[in-house]
């Protein structure tokens, strides 16, 4: 059965059945095929990591992948697409391809560090992850016998998650136009075939007072550490008012120079978490009114700046996740169940912005580790040669999902209205129409 022909008759379908699943085991192989590059792939990003927008290594390591794939040429790879970190790599059929439009399936890596401590989050996996899923779906596909499909795979390095939002410049650039479906996953502690990220905003708030003698004239200056510490409590304070499913948490980056000197300037940085984009505002606002409280208060004054991008919550497609579960399962992946899966906790990631443009998947996935990410801990278990097991798990289990929507046009079908409903409950659907 191709893309786009009508569903066969119930004599033929099971015949359609076995192909695909025979597609899926050829995916498989073609990931155990390159999984010493792929290992070497990862421990290149590890091994040297670095901080949003300066990713140049990762950059270079996984273009010269992508270009260094037998046979000579088979993916199309442009470096430094859109930002100077982000690269595009494509397989599929030649220019000039009749209709029908080929299918245009998105697979993501993510290669940014954390100051400090690195790979703290992994990101070297979920390259690894997005490398190696695209490499087989494209084995697959190039096991047939008959000439290309209409289908175009698209790896997209998509640099910066942890700091500004690498995906968002992406989106604003044009690069996930026409993309059908896009995949990704993300290690973790656990199984999970979705988590609900969360929206998110971030300020950087400044107060200028005036600079006096602490000791001789205190009363000549305006205090400035006064007003972030009023700020800080002001939001402790708000948490009685905040809905358990809010997250405010803050530092105060700049308090003064000198014990006998008033602070005339201090500076707060916070970040605000709420379910959706529709409660963000809601929780923004009353953490604005917080900060322009203590300015009143203290008679500094404050300048309050967002940060040039705000994170979207991850959009779940059902139809989605449940074929990667069941994908999954038949390579022993033990899943979380749907109520832990729904009501665990989580953080932010600019792939909710992805889904408010495109359908799409972002999984989690268990490395051989009980640390939690951003510790040093997780560090040292994406680099451990024990993740390479369930990295390259986890990117069969995307491939074979892929496969299924190549080959199951009612499911793509499905896919397709589960993003159109969940685009309508948050009233996005149409600023993205």
């Amino acid at each position: 059965m191709r893309p786009g022909e009508e569903r066969p008759v119930e004599g033929d379908a099971c015949a359609a059945v076995f192909e695909v699943e025979l597609l899926k085991l050829r995916a498989a192989e073609c990931i155990d095929e390159a999984a010493e590059r792929l290992g070497a792939l990862s421990r290149a990003i590890w091994s040297e990591p670095e901080l949003a927008y300066e990713e140049h290594h990762a950059h270079d390591v996984l273009t010269r992948f992508f270009q260094s794939e037998r046979p000579a040429a088979s993916w199309a790879v442009q470096p430094h697409y859109q930002l100077i970190t982000a690269f595009r790599a494509e397989w599929g059929p030649p220019r000039g391809w009749a209709a029908p439009r080929p299918l245009h399936l998105g697979f993501l890596c993510e290669y940014d560090a954390l100051p400090g401590i690195g790979h703290a989050c992994g990101h070297n996996l979920i390259a690894e992850v997005g490398a190696a899923a695209a490499l087989g779906v494209k084995g697959a596909l190039e096991s047939l016998p008959e000439p290309p499909l209409p289908v175009k795979v698209i790896v997209l390095g998509t640099p910066a998650e942890e700091d500004g939002g690498g995906k968002i410049d992406l989106i604003e650039a044009g690069a996930f136009k026409n993309l059908d479906v896009v995949f990704m996953a993300h290690p973790s502690q656990e199984n999970a075939a979705y988590l609900p990220d969360v929206a998110e905003h971030d300020v950087t708030v400044k107060y200028y007072g005036k600079a006096s003698h602490a000791a001789a004239y205190p009363w000549e200056g305006l205090n400035a550490l006064d007003a972030a510490v009023l700020a800080y409590n002001n939001l402790s304070v708000l948490r009685q008012q905040m809905k358990p499913t809010w997250r405010v948490h803050g530092i105060i980056k700049n308090g003064g120079v000198k014990p006998n000197i008033i602070p005339s300037y201090s500076e707060l940085i916070y970040y605000f978490r709420a379910p959706s984009m529709k409660e963000l505002p809601v929780l923004t606002k009353k953490a604005e009114d917080c900060f322009r409280a203590a300015a009143l208060a203290t008679g500094c004054t404050v300048e309050i700046k967002g940060g040039a991008h705000d994170y979207y919550n991850v959009l779940p497609n059902k139809s989605l996740w449940k074929a990667y579960i069941e994908n999954g399962k038949k390579l022993g992946i033990d899943f979380i169940s749907e109520d832990a899966m729904l009501n665990g906790p989580s953080g932010s990631t600019d792939f909710g912005n992805v889904t408010f443009v495109v359908p799409g998947i972002h999984p989690y996935f268990y490395i051989g580790s009980n640390a939690l990410n951003h510790t040093e801990q997780y560090t040292e278990a994406a680099g451990s040669q024990e993740a390479q097991f369930y990295t390259l798990r986890t990117a069969k289990a995307l491939a074979m999902t892929a496969l299924d929507v190549i080959f199951k046009p009612e499911l793509l079908e499905r896919i397709r209205e589960d993003f159109k409903l969940k685009l309508q409950e948050e009233e996005f659907l149409n600023t993205v129409e």
